[in-house]
């Protein structure tokens, strides 16, 4: 199993590409900007995009998947009750002072104990709001180990702001 994590974009979110290299199949979580960099990391392993996962719909995780899907494929699934958030992006982007980038089409939604395969090994979708209504987190069991794909609900010491669009603290602390 394959397993690289990234900074993309002015804020510095963590993208992470799992790939399995046997098959070659790979799952990209929160590309949020630099598609042409993220394209890159998987092509220079000969891998194919099978999924775009998004822990929740903030620009940073979400801005680059568009992009991102036109050059490499895959299906982009996000939990339903971030739409509101992808619907939004113009404001997020005007919040942040940029440019919005074109929404990703969407080719399903994320549901608590929904699992993708990486070649022989399992990434479940947990549910985890509370930073926003949809946030997930992605758990995968990977030579002899767990990670954990938290997104902005959990940090090294911290845990993701509650006092923005559809943020909740007690639902964030009932998640954790």
């Amino acid at each position: 199993m394959f397993m690289e994590s990234f900074p993309v974009g002015m804020l510095q979110c963590n993208c992470s590409i799992l790939g399995d290299t046997e098959t070659g199949r790979a799952i990209i979580i929160d590309p949020g900007d630099e598609a042409e960099r993220i394209a890159a990391a998987v092509e220079a392993r000969n891998f194919t995009v099978t999924h775009i996962l998004h822990t929740h719909a903030h620009i940073d995780h979400v801005g680059g998947s568009a992009d991102l899907k036109s050059r490499c494929g895959g299906q982009a699934w996000l939990h339903r009750d971030d739409l509101f958030l992808l619907e939004g992006l113009q404001e997020q982007a005007r919040f942040l002072g940029g440019k919005a980038p074109e929404a990703v089409a969407l080719d399903g939604h994320l549901e608590e104990g929904q699992s993708f395969d990486v070649g022989d090994d399992h990434l479940t979708v947990l549910h985890t709001p509370g930073h926003t209504p949809g946030s997930c987190s992605f758990l995968i069991e990977a030579d002899s180990r767990q990670v954990l794909f938290a997104g902005d609900t959990l940090f090294r010491d911290s845990i993701g702001r509650t006092d923005l669009p559809g943020g909740n603290t007690k639902t964030i602390m009932k998640s954790l």
